[in-house]
């Protein structure tokens, strides 16, 4: 689909080599010729180490096939089991105790705790909302949602409502008064704040005057201390920011002359070239990559009309405050910026080797986002986004110790080659797979000189859990998932090995994403659950989800909470390894299609646009018409299931293509407002989008680790060939 070049002995994407030769290598001090040399090298020794983990993989993979078959259900000999994981060396001898070695960390991974973004690394526009979504309006992230009711003349109408307004100051004076209290009076009552003997003064209507119940919550302020302009406030290491503008429409109203209150919110961001993207060649991983460079330079920007009115979006600058003394101070005015490559599985056509072998793409994201990434921290770096000079790449979908020592092998070669210091590329693991469960504490030990992130992600962790285990028998209900020993036992294991690693105050230890972003009252109800259970991080679906989840990080100290987690029991490794098996189900012929419509719904919803569209992450209305954020994630889940149920006979593959024709038509209906959206139901066997989803529920099976990718790679690049012929 593109003109190709050959360099040495790699035929390139023209275009891919075009972006790396003119703008990406200049002002890196790196030669082109020594990036493409260097580049084979780490492909020519790599490339086989990487096929033979995956060949690992299938092995143990017809191993337990096996042994499921022999011991069909969940009420074999559980000793037998875990001796048979052991023999066969899925489960790895653990060592004895060690703590991470990390160094030169920043400090939105080692000390503040707040909410992560994930973003597509391919939508510029995306990319500059997430990056600039370290700050942001509660009152607007109130106004906005459901957290205010719209009962009692609230209601969230076109124009400004007066009464929603009220209800949404209230609310988030009742925030500072929890967050940071003043002595004894109610931030409700306030009429003019101050700054008088470098501490805050709030004044009310009758005269008199109070500071804060701790003084030492005062950081900052803009104006003249005696008239100021915002006043900066710190709680757990996040800050809010008082903006007081009497001439504003809210501010001349508000005793206080307060206009907004706006919070320190998404304190770190994942740009992702993986899951949320749609990238199968080299044309794609150029836009990704374009992206990521404007980024770590800082010159992104993105132009689009909105309202009629042509804007121009870029990166925030920092913001400048007074301190109490009055010397100047910055405080950081965008999220730490990590990088998430695609993992050990996948190739791409980008570059070919060795007579037309494609490239594996985690080698190839790893050299080019690390010699991005030198405009930041290299020689000539700016040291804006890691002002502590490392690059933060997450690696996701590896299996095991093995597999996250050779992602590290492949760290080591790339520093080497774009001549950075050793462990400058540090590692986010993602353990949202079995393997790597089970395994933890081991695999952080291969990466203890460079981990800085570690996670649990219910839905790709499930969707491992049911291809491991598919042979075993008919697996739960998906909603009856959530209530199997083993994902309460996954979620605390997490906790329990990061912290007894050591990663505490060096790494972030964190929880999934809120999937439902049109629902934050439920989520500020909900995801409070994270922070208790000492992750310093969790998954946020918008600026909007971050600003509000920023209120949990308020409400609970982390490091406390991991203190105190530390001192519990471990949780049972036993738990994790048992299977959500349905032993004797009992669902009805109505409960089994419920079911399957529900999974294949969500699995045309968003397969329609990722074949069709190339858009990889997107909010998929369910059958329920409740707006969910899905990604591949999502997809392996659904797909997996089916594939188990159809492995197990609880339903029949007539069933399920019904199930798929008739959930077509609801799909094609709910996307009938996007003119560029294709018919799946105009012509099944014509659309290439229904036959991908068909083949990842009737070839879910033998799916490698149950992974979608390389169906939907395949179907894509046939629509992008399509519309070339």
């Amino acid at each position: 689909m593109s003109n190709r070049t050959q360099v040495g002995g790699l035929d390139v994407d023209s275009e891919l080599l075009r972006f790396v030769n003119e703008q990406a290598l200049p002002g890196t001090g790196i030669k082109a010729s020594k990036f493409w040399s260097s580049l084979e090298n780490i492909i020519t020794e790599l490339s086989p180490e990487n096929r033979q983990l995956l060949e690992v993989r299938e092995k143990f993979q017809r191993r337990l096939d096996k042994w499921y078959r022999a011991h069909r259900g969940n009420d074999f000999d559980f000793k037998s089991y875990k001796r048979f994981l052991k023999d066969i060396e899925y489960l790895v001898k653990e060592g004895g105790p060690f703590q991470v070695e990390t160094f030169n960390v920043d400090p939105e991974i080692t000390d503040i705790a707040g909410p992560q973004l994930v973003v597509p690394a391919t939508n510029a526009r995306y990319a500059l909302n997430a990056v600039n979504a370290r700050w942001g309006s509660l009152y607007d992230s109130l106004y906005g949602t459901d957290v205010i009711p719209e009962n009692d003349g609230a209601e969230n109408t076109e124009k400004f409502n007066p009464v929603r307004g009220k209800r949404v100051i209230e609310w988030a004076r009742d925030f500072l008064n929890e967050s940071v209290p003043l002595y004894d009076r109610s931030w409700r009552d306030v009429h003019a704040l101050s700054v008088t003997d470098r501490k805050l003064l709030a004044a009310f209507a009758d005269g008199s005057t109070t500071g804060l119940s701790d003084p030492d919550h005062f950081v900052g302020y803009t104006g003249l201390p005696e008239f100021p302009d915002s006043i900066l406030l710190r709680k757990h290491g996040l800050h809010i920011a008082i903006v007081i503008d009497r001439n504003h429409p809210i501010g001349k109203s508000d005793p206080a002359g307060i206009s907004t209150i706006e919070l320190e919110a998404a304190i770190s961001t994942i740009v992702d070239c993986e899951d949320s993207v749609a990238v199968v060649d080299g044309e794609d991983k150029v836009l990704a990559y374009r992206n990521w460079l404007g980024l770590m330079k800082g010159d992104l920007e993105d132009t689009f009309i909105k309202d009629d009115r042509k804007i121009t979006r870029r990166m925030n600058n920092n913001r400048e405050y007074n301190s109490p003394t009055g010397n100047s101070m910055v405080v950081r005015g965008t999220a730490l910026l990590l990088v998430r490559n695609v993992g050990h599985l996948m190739t791409n056509p980008a570059i070919q080797y060795d007579n037309g072998k494609e490239v594996p793409e985690g080698i190839l994201d790893c050299m080019i986002t690390s010699l991005i990434a030198l405009h930041d921290v290299g020689k000539n770096g700016r040291y804006v986004n890691s002002p502590a000079g490392s690059v933060y790449i997450v690696k996701p979908k590896m299996h095991g110790p093995d597999e996250v020592a050779f992602a590290c092998k492949l760290f080591s070669r790339v520093e080497a080659a774009l001549g950075m210091e050793e462990n400058t590329l540090k590692m986010g693991i993602m353990d949202e797979e079995r393997r790597t469960t089970v395994n933890l504490k081991e695999c952080i030990r291969q990466a203890k000189n460079r981990v800085v992130f570690i996670n649990t992600g219910f839905l790709d962790r499930t969707g491992d859990e049911i291809h491991t285990s598919m042979q075993s028998g008919p697996m739960l209900r998906k909603a009856d998932m959530k209530d199997a020993a083993w994902i309460q036992a996954y979620e605390d294991w997490n906790v329990d090995i990061g912290l007894e690693c050591g990663l505490s105050g060096k790494a972030q230890i964190g929880k999934g994403m809120w999937a439902m972003p049109d629902l934050m009252a439920d989520m500020l109800e909900q995801k409070i659950a994270h922070p208790k259970a000492g992750a310093n991080t969790a998954w946020v679906p918008s600026p909007t989800a971050a600003i509000l989840h920023a209120t949990h990080y308020h409400k609970v100290n982390v490091k406390s909470e991991q203190a105190k987690i530390a001192h519990r029991d471990f949780a049972k490794l036993d738990d994790i390894l048992s299977v959500p098996v349905a032993t004797q189900p009992n669902w009805s012929a109505e409960d089994i299609q419920r079911e399957i419509d529900n999974n294949a719904q969500g699995i045309l919803g968003y397969v329609v646009r990722w074949v069709d569209q190339g858009v990889g992450c997107s909010k998929v209305p369910d059958i329920n018409e409740v707006g969910l954020m899905e990604d591949r994630a999502t997809l392996r889940i659904s797909s997996q299931h089916i594939a188990n149920w159809l492995c197990h006979n609880v339903c029949s593959k007539e069933q399920v293509m019904e199930s798929l024709k008739r959930m077509a038509t609801i799909v094609d209906r709910q996307n009938a407002g996007d003119p560029t959206y294709k018919s799946m139901a105009e012509d099944f066997e014509k659309s290439i989008a229904f036959q991908a989803a068909c083949d990842l529920v009737f070839d879910g099976e033998k799916s490698p680790s149950g992974y979608t990718e390389p169906t939907l790679h395949k179907k894509r690049l046939e629509v992008k060939l399509k519309k070339i012929g």
